[in-house]
């Protein structure tokens, strides 16, 4: 299976006062990699304006295996863990890597569509079925 990769830098607002990167912004790394990875196959924010619709998170859960410090090279991996057939509702797993070979966490999200003109649960386009049925996804993949 293919991977999405995203490579981002540490900031210095990335920084807490342990001297390594606060655990909230490993969350942050992950929700951009998750816009990155649906405008890459053509779910871009002006799709998600034109068809009033947008992402909603059930849950969010990290597993922090290693400390993020400045100055490491991260790359943030992403791949589709499962999606109902419609893919209105899905999970995401996002690896984190520092410095190319060390798994710093694992961020795992579920979440859905929304409508943003109703504020109901919404099923996607077939642009979106189109998208996510050629994204990357997990080894144990589950639809």
């Amino acid at each position: 299976m293919s991977t999405f990769t995203v490579k981002t830098e540490i900031r210095w607002a990335d920084i807490d006062p342990n001297f390594h990167v606060l655990h909230s912004k490993y969350y942050d790394y992950c929700a951009n990699a998750r816009l990155l990875i649906l405008a890459q196959y053509g779910i871009t924010m002006q799709v998600l304006q034109e068809e009033h619709i947008g992402p909603i998170l059930f849950r969010e859960e990290a597993v922090f295996k290693k400390e993020l410090k400045f100055g490491d090279e991260i790359e943030i991996k992403i791949k589709l863990l499962k999606a109902t057939e419609d893919f209105s509702r899905w999970s995401f797993a996002c690896e984190i890597w520092k410095n190319t070979d060390t798994l710093a966490a694992i961020v795992t999200v579920d979440g859905a569509w929304l409508d943003t003109v109703k504020r109901k649960l919404a099923i996607p386009s077939e642009r979106f079925k189109t998208a996510f049925a050629q994204m990357p996804k997990a080894e144990n993949y589950n639809q």
